[in-house]
């Protein structure tokens, strides 16, 4: 891996601004020994941002729900004996008082509290007048509008450094993934916010090792600013997400094996022959549509047969055999399950949509 000469971090106090930015370090602080010997770790490899949970935020009780503020005395000491930056994240006020009262570098938001205005404005409210980086997660729902809103509170108190983290999203589909990536919603973010440095949680959309390279290579291709990934010096004697760390030594050879690629060319046979195939993309978006249009049409002469016949919109016998033919025909075109299905998905809510409004006429 080359570090791509773009600067998203270039205010925020780093030595190497150069994009992809490397977050690492473990899930949570465990002990003392952990958090120094996997610092020293990483450092050895030039890695310049430290993250380790404080407090952790779990689904059910009587889980690890992390060591609290001694964590930050240890974090204190990577600063100092080791040399890095150091970040965690805040849930609530308290949070941010004892992480600027230890000298936290960088904080940052989880998915939780990101999906909860008002702990955001509490949060907001608390950092007014300090100048600290802050990274908002993703929200656990999948709502672009949302996430924007808890970022545009952090810019409201007056913070100018600001990222998103792209950590996935809950779903109730089973997916080969923690979370879903749903790659989708942050580039729209992207799109909205084009001046918000974006990094992908690798560690949080997959839950274990074996995607994590896969995950992150996928980031930097859709030109992420950098990735924060959960390393641990023994990730199998963690005591929380032991199946999503990875070692130093593994971190090092997925950082090698990255591909960065840079987003425009000066090549004038690939802008030519680039502008061809987006000419054909145009062609296929185009007769898409008119399908749709017409398959809708059909939708609606259902609906009213289906009120004059007195019958349900919802018919799940139908739906769950036209789902069926659809991923099965899907295998041999090289379309993926989970395409088809939010595609169809999409298409069947549509036409119940439709149909609601025949039947309420």
């Amino acid at each position: 891996m080359n570090a791509i000469l773009t600067q998203p971090f270039k205010n925020w106090g780093l030595q190497n601004t150069a994009r992809p930015l490397i977050i690492a370090g473990p899930c949570s602080a465990e002990s003392e020994e952990q958090v120094m010997d996997t610092a020293r770790q990483l450092k050895a490899m030039n890695i310049e941002v430290y993250r380790a949970g404080i407090w952790k935020p779990r689904t059910r009780p009587n889980s690890f729900e992390g060591v609290g503020s001694i964590g930050l005395e240890w974090l204190k000491l990577v600063q100092k004996e080791v040399g890095m930056k150091v970040s965690t994240e805040v849930a609530n006020v308290k949070h941010v008082y004892e992480a600027l009262r230890f000298g936290v570098d960088i904080i940052w938001i989880g998915a939780r509290t990101s999906a909860n205005p008002f702990a955001m404005q509490e949060i907001a409210d608390a950092l007014k007048g300090v100048d600290i980086p802050v990274f908002i997660k993703n929200p656990v729902n999948p709502d672009v509008e949302l996430w924007m809103g808890a970022i545009e509170r952090i810019q409201g108190a007056g913070i100018t450094r600001v990222g998103a983290i792209h950590r996935g999203f809950s779903t109730f589909d089973k997916t080969r993934y923690r979370n879903a990536p749903q790659w989708q919603l942050p580039i729209e973010l992207r799109q909205k916010m084009p001046n918000i440095p974006m990094i992908c949680d690798p560690s949080h959309i997959g839950g274990r090792r074996d995607i994590l390279q896969e995950i992150s290579q996928k980031a930097m291709d859709l030109n992420y600013d950098g990735l924060i990934i959960e390393t641990h010096c023994n990730p199998d004697k963690a005591w929380s997400d032991a199946k999503q760390q990875i070692t130093p030594t593994e971190l090092g050879k997925l950082i090698g094996k990255l591909v960065l690629r840079s987003v425009n060319s000066d090549n004038v046979d690939f802008i030519h022959n680039l502008e061809d195939l987006r000419h054909q993309i145009d062609k296929y978006d185009d007769e898409l549509l008119n399908i749709l249009e017409e398959r809708m049409k059909v939708a609606e002469k259902i609906g009213e047969y289906k009120k004059k016949n007195n019958i349900t919109i919802l018919q799940p016998d139908r739906w769950h055999e036209i789902l069926d033919k659809v991923l099965e025909k899907g295998k041999n075109r090289d379309l993926s399950d989970e395409f088809l299905a939010n595609m169809f998905k999409a298409i069947h809510q549509e036409s119940i949509n439709k149909q609601t409004r025949i039947m309420n006429e």
